[in-house]
C-alpha cells in the first residue's frame, strides 16, 4: 500500500489549485484548424469533442523524454474506462504525422492521437513557448528520468530517428483541456515549462473519472 499513498495525497488536495480561468478560454476559433492521424488523414479539431466529452493533452514534442514518461502513464488508462463514461482521451503534437507510429510504439499508448504540425493550435489557444520556472521547482508524479539522463536519452533518439529533426518546436510548450459535448470548456492548463503536466488524476477527477495508481499497476483508487 506505500506506494499509493503519494497519489492519494496529491488527488486529495484542491483541483482548484492548479486550475486555470477556463471561461475565459475560447475554442470555437479553433474549431476548424486541422489535425492529423497516424496515416495523414486531417480532420478538424472540434470533431475531437462535438459529441461526448473529451480530455486533450497537448505535448511539447514527441523528442521531449517528459513527454515520453507523461503518455506512458496515458496509455495506462483503460479504454473501458474511458467508453463506459463516453470520454475520449486524446494526445496532441506538433511534429509531422510520420513520428506518431514510432511514438506510440515507444511509449505503448493506444489511445487517440494527431499533430497540429503548424501549430496552430498551440498559437491560437495562447500555449507558451519557452520555459518559465517558479521559485518552487515544478515536478510531475509521472516523470521519472533526472534532467541529464533524460535529455541523454532525447538526443539519442533523434540521432537514430529515420528523419533527424526534433520532432516539434523544442520551445514549444503544451497543456490540457476538458471540453465537450460541443465547444464548452470544462478545464484548461497550459503548461509553464517542461515538468508543470497536468497530474493525470487531476484530469481523470475533473472528467467524472476514477482516479488510477500509476505506480506500476491499473488499480483504480476509490476516495
Amino acid at each position: 500500500m506505500a506506494g499509493v499513498l503519494p497519489i492519494t495525497r496529491q488527488i486529495a488536495r484542491s483541483v482548484q489549485e492548479n486550475k486555470r480561468a477556463s471561461h475565459d478560454l475560447c475554442v470555437s476559433e479553433v474549431s476548424d484548424c486541422l489535425i492529423f492521424d497516424r496515416h495523414g488523414v486531417c480532420k478538424t479539431f472540434s470533431s475531437l469533442f462535438q459529441h461526448n466529452k473529451a480530455i486533450i493533452v497537448f505535448v511539447r514534442n514527441f523528442l521531449c523524454y517528459t513527454c515520453k514518461e507523461y503518455v506512458e502513464d496515458l496509455g495506462k488508462i483503460p479504454q473501458q474506462m474511458l467508453q463506459e463514461s463516453n470520454v475520449r482521451l486524446v494526445v496532441i503534437g506538433q511534429s509531422s504525422w510520420r513520428h506518431i507510429e514510432a511514438f506510440c510504439s515507444l511509449t505503448g499508448y493506444s489511445h487517440e492521437i494527431y499533430v497540429d504540425p503548424e501549430r496552430q493550435i498551440y498559437k491560437k489557444l495562447g500555449m507558451r513557448r519557452g520555459e518559465t520556472f517558479m521559485e518552487t521547482p515544478s515536478s510531475s508524479p509521472h516523470v521519472k528520468s533526472g534532467l541529464v539522463i533524460g535529455n541523454l536519452r532525447s538526443v539519442w533518439r533523434a540521432v537514430n530517428s529515420p528523419a533527424f529533426d526534433f520532432q516539434g518546436d523544442p520551445l514549444q510548450q503544451g497543456g490540457a483541456l476538458i471540453v465537450g459535448p460541443a465547444p464548452e470548456v470544462h478545464f484548461a492548463h497550459f503548461d509553464m515549462n517542461r515538468l508543470d503536466h497536468m497530474p493525470i488524476n487531476w484530469l481523470l477527477q475533473l472528467a467524472g473519472l476514477q482516479t488510477l495508481d500509476f505506480s506500476g499497476s491499473h488499480k483504480i483508487i476509490h476516495i
